[in-house]
Formats: C-alpha cells, structure tokens, sequence
C-alpha cells in the first residue's frame, strides 16, 4: 500500500472507562481520609515553626510528606473521576496534566493497591495533654485514654448493648459499614451527626455522649452549667469504661476517695477538689488534663455564686 501523505485525522477521543461505583466509593473515602492526614502533618509543620530554631532537615520531612499526601489525594482524585464515568478533560486545568498523561500515571489498579496499603499518621498528643503523672511521649496504654478513643470506646458499648449489627446500623445511617467500623474503633473521627445517629439507632444517651465528643472534636464545652458539665464528663467516663460499680472504682483509686466524694463528682450537687476528680479521671481511663479545665470552669462557677457576704 503507498505510504499516506497526510497526517491522519484527529482520533476520536479514548472513551471513559466503565462506570464502577464501588471504586468511586473508595477513592472517596480515601480522599476524606488523606484530607485528615494532611491536617495532621500541617499542625505538625505550625507546630515546628514555632520552634526558636527548628531544624531544616525536619522541616524539609515534614514539608515532603504533605507533598506526598498531595499527590496521592491527586491520584484518588483521577481515579474516582474515571470510575464515575465522567471525562478527565475536567481536572488538566488544575492538575496541570494532559488527559493522556492522567491515565497513564494514575492506573485505578495501581492506585487501588496504594491506597489500600497506605499508613495513616497519628496526631501526637499535645505535651498539654498527657496525664500529669507521666513524661516522655504517649504509652499504648495512655493512647486508650485520649478524648477521640473513649468516644470511640462509649460508642461500641452503646452498640454491643443495642444488639444492633454494625452492618444494620450502617444501613441506618446510610453509610458504609466499614466506614461504621472506623468511627467504632477510633480510627476515625466521628462527627457529632454520626453520633447522634448511634444514639439514636441504638437508644443511646446523647446527652451524655456530648461532653465526650466535644473533648473528642476539641471544641468548647456546652451547657450552661459547667457543674453540671463536669458530672456528665464523668459520668461519661464511667460510661466509656463499662460502667464500672462504686466499689470498683474506689478499689482501682486504693481507696483515697471515699464513696460520698466520688458520688458528689458523678452526681453532685456542687464540685468536688481537684484531688477527688483527678482521682477518678485516672480511675476511669481518662486525662486529667482533659478534665481540669472543666473542673476550673465549674469550680469558678460555685465560686462567683457565693454572696459576697459569704466571705465576711
């Protein structure tokens, strides 16, 4: 045949691949997770600034692995567009890349296996938040103790009582049940409509989750009384730890509180020293630090009510 001497006409564009809803799904929830991920590493990075003289090579570590988390969120992102059937054409102005070069870097097979192997960072405790009788960085142990895991600990229990499969409740909830798994586990973050759904779907006290996830999400206490605030934290700590008995708690403080001082903490009326609810914070797996804030805020409180004549 004699060689063409025209260049050929312009091919018609490569078609989408088939729509796969459940690869969409992944790259979503994987999207969401690199999102955290990169929250965890730019806190990271604020923190190291805020040194006197912080180290380039750390910064430099640290500076990478946003990069890092960037170029995969990039590659969910080809990934899920592709899987839902909708042109790449959309995202070269962003991504700077042509849609050949997109389908060619970012392989949904490929991608898959990366993203399903990828480690996930842990936020480091704040040196504010590690219990007062410890130093150095955070135990496993004292891991159980963070905010997000007795959260995380409380909802699994509220769950297992219910006798309400994860599977069912995620039916609930319209979600996927792994997601329903992570939030159970800790290792995702619950949102406070997520936990109004298990409290709901599983006849839960929301009331009393709230002081739990508030501490969890690091947002301010709400309520308009912080007595009665800090009897709920604590009550919710008891919650968290399988609702142990009086006599179990004041067993696992060796018997330095007695059984009024711990039932005016959990109950009230008024607040108790800083010796009696540091003791049954640690009692009942949580952080003191965590809970004195709460217990200076309520302590203010009983101190502002008392009439001036009170102190002669």
């Amino acid at each position: 045949m004699p060689a063409r001497s025209h260049p050929e006409p312009d091919r018609p564009p490569r078609s989408q691949p088939a729509v796969d809803a459940g690869r969409a799904a992944r790259c979503t929830e994987a999207i969401r997770d690199i999102a955290e991920d990169f929250v965890v590493r730019a806190e990271e990075l604020l923190h190291q600034t805020h040194n006197p003289d912080p180290p380039a090579t750390d910064l430099a570590v640290t500076v990478a692995e946003l990069s890092q988390l960037a170029e995969e969120a990039a590659a969910a992102l080809v990934v899920r567009q592709r899987s839902q059937g909708k042109p790449l054409k959309e995202l070269t102005p962003a991504l700077r890349l042509t849609e050949d070069r997109l389908r060619k870097k970012y392989n949904p097979q490929a991608v898959d296996l990366r993203l399903a192997s990828r480690s996930r960072p842990r936020p480091e405790l704040p040196a504010s938040r590690l219990p007062e009788d410890t130093s150095g960085p955070p135990s496993p142990k004292n891991r159980l103790r963070e905010p997000g895991q007795r959260l995380a600990c409380a909802l699994t229990l509220m769950r297992a009582q219910s006798r309400v499969s994860q599977r069912v409740l995620a039916g609930r909830m319209r979600i996927d049940p792994s997601y329903v798994s992570r939030i159970l586990s800790g290792e995702r973050d619950a949102s406070w409509q997520h936990v109004l759904a298990i409290c709901d779907f599983c006849n839960g006290d929301s009331a009393l989750m709230k002081p739990l996830w508030e501490m969890a999400a690091n947002v301010p206490p709400s309520g308009g009384d912080p007595s009665r605030y800090l009897h709920t934290y604590l009550r919710a700590l008891r919650y968290a730890a399988g609702s142990p008995s009086t006599e179990t708690i004041l067993a696992s403080t060796q018997n330095t509180i007695a059984a009024t001082a711990l039932r005016q903490a959990l109950e009230g009326p008024g607040t108790p020293t800083w010796f009696v609810v540091r003791t049954i914070t640690n009692a009942l797996w949580g952080l003191p630090d965590i809970t004195r804030p709460l217990w200076r805020r309520a302590t203010a409180c009983t101190e502002s009510s008392i009439p001036a004549e009170a102190f002669g």
